[in-house]
Order: C-alpha cells, then sequence, then structure tokens
C-alpha cells in the first residue's frame, strides 16, 4: 500500500529515466539523482516530461473511453479493471479504476509539485523558465481536476513532498480544491504562449489549453458566468477552429489540428497505446442502443417523431456525426461491409481513435502498437461550454444559436439548425443532446450526468443491443453513487481521509 506522500514522491523514478529533452515523445536512458539533477534547462525540461508522462499512465490514455462505459453511452466487455462493476453498481474502495485514478492523479500532482518547488533554481532563460511554470500549474489543475471530479473534496498538496505534513493531510473541502484549480489556471494562461512552432513542442500546454480547463471546471461547479466568459477569451484567441471533417479529425494522420485544444502524445515504437486494438479487436467500448437512438435524423427530428425513421433502416437520414462514430452492421468499416461477429457485445463498434478507414482496407493494427494521440480538450467543447453556460445565465440568445449552429453547420455534419424562438429549458434539452452526441466517448459524458443530476434516472435499468435485446443492467444508487469511495489502502493509512457517504 501507497500512502499519498509515497504516490507523489514517485516522481523521482520518474527521473531516474527521463531524457534530457524537450519532445515529449522521447524516451530517455539518462540516469539521475536528486544531487546531480536541475542543474540546467536541459534538466528542468527532463523534469517537465515527466510530469506530462503521467497522462501516459491513465490520466489521458484510457480514462476517457473507461468513464463512457459507465454511462448509457457504452458496454464494457471482457474488462478487468471494474469499469463494468462501477456500471452496475457493484464496485467498492478497491475497485481498479477507482484507485488507479487515485494514483495516478496524485503521482502527476507529486512530479508538479516537486518541479515547481525546484524550478527557481536552475539557471535558465527566464522566459522559458516562465513558460515551464505555466505548463505545471496546468498539469497539476489537470490532475486536480480528475480527482475532484469523482471524489469530491480531496486533500490539496501544493508544496514539494514532505512526510511530516502530507502523510496524514485530511481532505480539503471540494471549494478549496477547486480554488487552487482555477488559480493555478490563471496563472498558467498568464504565461504560457498561444501556440508553438517547434515540431518537439507539439503537445504541451497553451494559453488555450488553460483558459479552457478554467471554463471546463466553472461550468461544472454551476458558475454559468464566469464559464460563458472564459470559453469566450479562447473563442476569442482566434487559435482554434472546427475541423471540417468530422471522421478524420480523430485520425492518427489529422492530429494537431486546429480545432485541438490539448492531447496526449503516442509516438512508436517507444510510447504506443492500445486503442486500435481494443476498439475494432475486442470491441471494447461498445457502444448502445441508448446512444445510437439520441442521434436525430437529418430533418433535426428525433427518430421518435421523424417521419424520415424506417425502423427496417435504422441508421439511413440521420445526423451524420452517428455513422462517423460508431460502427453500424450492414455499413462499410476498414473496407468492409459490418457483421454481428464483429460487433458482438451490443451490435455496434467504435470509431473513434481508430486507424481504419471506412472504404479502404489496411491491415490489422497489432496490441500496443497505436500512436493515436487522445484529444482531452478541443474546440467543439468549448463552444457548447460557452453555449449551455451563456443559457444558463442569461437564457437563449443569438451567441448560444451560433455556437451550436456552427456545430451542426460543419461540412461533414450539414445539420438543421436550431430550431428559432426555444426557451431556456428547451435550450437546455438542446445542448445536452449535443453535447452527447458531438463529445461522446470523450470522457465527458459521465461528468456531465452527474452535474446535471439525472444519472439515477439515465443510468439504471436494462442495457439493449440494436436488436432491443438486453445484455447488462445499469445500477445507479443516488445517495452513493454521485462520489467514488476513497481506495480503501488510503483510508486505512491516513485514518484523517473521511469517507464518502455511505461507503465503507
Amino acid at each position: 500500500m501507497k500512502s499519498i506522500y509515497q504516490l507523489i514522491m514517485g516522481l523521482w523514478t520518474c527521473f531516474f529515466w527521463v531524457a534530457c529533452s524537450n519532445d515529449l515523445t522521447i524516451n530517455p536512458s539518462d540516469q539521475y539523482s536528486e544531487n546531480t539533477f536541475w542543474k540546467s534547462s536541459e534538466e528542468a525540461m527532463a523534469a517537465l516530461t515527466g510530469c506530462y508522462r503521467v497522462l501516459q499512465d491513465g490520466a489521458g490514455s484510457t480514462w476517457f473511453l473507461e468513464t463512457d462505459m459507465i454511462t448509457p453511452n457504452g458496454l464494457a466487455y471482457n474488462e478487468s479493471n471494474g469499469t463494468d462493476a462501477i456500471a452496475r453498481g457493484v464496485h467498492n474502495s478497491l475497485t481498479g479504476l477507482i484507485v488507479s485514478r487515485w494514483e495516478v492523479a496524485y503521482r502527476g500532482i507529486g512530479r508538479t509539485n516537486t518541479f515547481l518547488s525546484k524550478i527557481s533554481d536552475v539557471a535558465m532563460d527566464e522566459q522559458l523558465k516562465s513558460r515551464t511554470l505555466g505548463e505545471a500549474k496546468f498539469l497539476r489543475g489537470l490532475y486536480y481536476f480528475y480527482l475532484v471530479d469523482c471524489f469530491g473534496g480531496v486533500p490539496l498538496i501544493v508544496s514539494a513532498p514532505d512526510p511530516e505534513t502530507q502523510s496524514q493531510q485530511p481532505r480539503n473541502t471540494k471549494e478549496e480544491v477547486v480554488a487552487q484549480m482555477l488559480q493555478d489556471l490563471a496563472e498558467a494562461a498568464e504565461v504560457l504562449p498561444a501556440t508553438y512552432t517547434a515540431a518537439a513542442d507539439q503537445g504541451r500546454a497553451t494559453r488555450g489549453a488553460a483558459l479552457a480547463l478554467r471554463a471546463r471546471i466553472l461550468l461544472y461547479n454551476e458558475r454559468w458566468r464566469e464559464a460563458a466568459e472564459e470559453a469566450k477569451k479562447v473563442m476569442d484567441l482566434g487559435v482554434y477552429s472546427l475541423f471540417d471533417n468530422y471522421r478524420a479529425l480523430f485520425m492518427l494522420e489529422n492530429e494537431e489540428n486546429q480545432e485541438v485544444i490539448f492531447n496526449v502524445s503516442y509516438q512508436l515504437p517507444r510510447f504506443p497505446n492500445n486503442f486500435d486494438h481494443d476498439i475494432f479487436m475486442l470491441n471494447r467500448p461498445a457502444p448502445t442502443k441508448d446512444l445510437v437512438d439520441a442521434y436525430l435524423m437529418k430533418d433535426g427530428e428525433p427518430i421518435t417523431t421523424s417521419t424520415q425513421f424506417n425502423p427496417a433502416r435504422p441508421y439511413e437520414n440521420r445526423d451524420p456525426r452517428l455513422l462517423q462514430t460508431v460502427n453500424c452492421i450492414g455499413y462499410p468499416y476498414n473496407g468492409q461491409i459490418t457483421t454481428p461477429g464483429r460487433v458482438v457485445t451490443t451490435g455496434f463498434g467504435l470509431k473513434k481513435y481508430t486507424s481504419y478507414p471506412d472504404n479502404e482496407t489496411i491491415a490489422i493494427v497489432s496490441p500496443n502498437s497505436s500512436q493515436i494521440n487522445p484529444i482531452l480538450i478541443r474546440y467543439a467543447e468549448v463552444l457548447l461550454t460557452y453555449a449551455e453556460a451563456q443559457n444558463e445565465a442569461s437564457g437563449p440568445d443569438a451567441s448560444v444559436y451560433t455556437a451550436l449552429n456552427s456545430l451542426r453547420q460543419r461540412p461533414s455534419v450539414a445539420m438543421p439548425t436550431v430550431e428559432a424562438g426555444l426557451d431556456q429549458e428547451g435550450m437546455r434539452e438542446v445542448i445536452r443532446r449535443e453535447r452527447r452526441v458531438e463529445l461522446a466517448f470523450e470522457g465527458i459524458y459521465y461528468s456531465d450526468i452527474k452535474r446535471w443530476r439525472i444519472a439515477e434516472k439515465v443510468n439504471n435499468g436494462p442495457v439493449y443491443n440494436h436488436e432491443g435485446a438486453v445484455v447488462s443492467q445499469r445500477t445507479f444508487d443516488a445517495g452513493r453513487d454521485y462520489l467514488w469511495p476513497i481506495p480503501a489502502d488510503q483510508v486505512q493509512l491516513n485514518p484523517t481521509l473521511e469517507q464518502n457517504p455511505n461507503w465503507y
């Protein structure tokens, strides 16, 4: 068992193998100790790379897929980390995904705290030093965001590892941790560049990333006007725009396009991920009928009211994002017509974050041989954040319609614009549906159904496949499941940690 102090001290194991390189995709072999480190800008940049590297360990690699499998969007198949247990409401304080999120996030926090405490003594260009401070503060804010989103208030640690003060530290309130996140991100936004020009700097935090994460946190905490203002700052940077082709947005050849605000860098052969194998070969995650039914018809109406809907051909004349996101039986994927044997879990497969085109055939990617960068923040989310926050703050003014319609009017989507004359409640329904389909399997919807306080309504009951047969069951206890339990070993090692309500 490892306490929080031991988790954050894990930074030094990183320094022993992190190379003196600015490139986030370079795997080092140089060896360092604390006594010989922090002597040059090269070593400082190596330490900063270690702060980013935690994202590849879990925070950005598969978490976004795993959390969608806890929602009505997706179903886990043949998994061992506890995702399906959470979805079925039989998880506990030992469940793998719960334990790993706590451990990975605090590992990242420990690395950034050590970096922030040491960087001032390094002899290096002051402008570069200022930028690296901003990067580390952005990352610390991101790691705390992952914790608060699942656990609520957690121990707030912002200093270098110290067993005397940290091993028995109690939980701070959620409000205190949120305040620190917002402060870190505001300070990061002041010093980070809007863009980078060097190829080796791709994947680093930018001003837009810090502002966009601030906007997300403010939205999640129902600080509507502030959230709209922060999102508008990103929109006004003039750096980002929507990528025309929604399907291609998530493919390897279009990484770092103009819609990407922050992603996690992978590169073969040193740093692969397993997306192609898990998604295509294992049918994990598997989209559900509930998600598929949420996509509108091409006339802008839901399938329950549209005259275009044909139950015998249910995927025709739909919002094009459906077939750009979901692999459906009878439609091409990787140059072949999809059969039930390819999508055995629910009758649906996922296309996002795979290398396979629809109408061409490429070789099957072997396990741990993918290098697609998962996108953690993109411009479409910023537009949706602005639309929701502005609608909640002031009602559906023209700017809300403009933000939503820009998503629907992408050349590859070309859906009807949002109906005029909606009241606040009607617009709220439109925004929530739009978030669900636009951001499906991007790690957003689980947070959404919790913050909207609808999880016990939408995430209880049977899960259906494409034929309407029950393939699983969902259980969400409103008195317990809005927060995950603190991992059991953490409570045992630190008795001052108060467990979340109705968890033992």
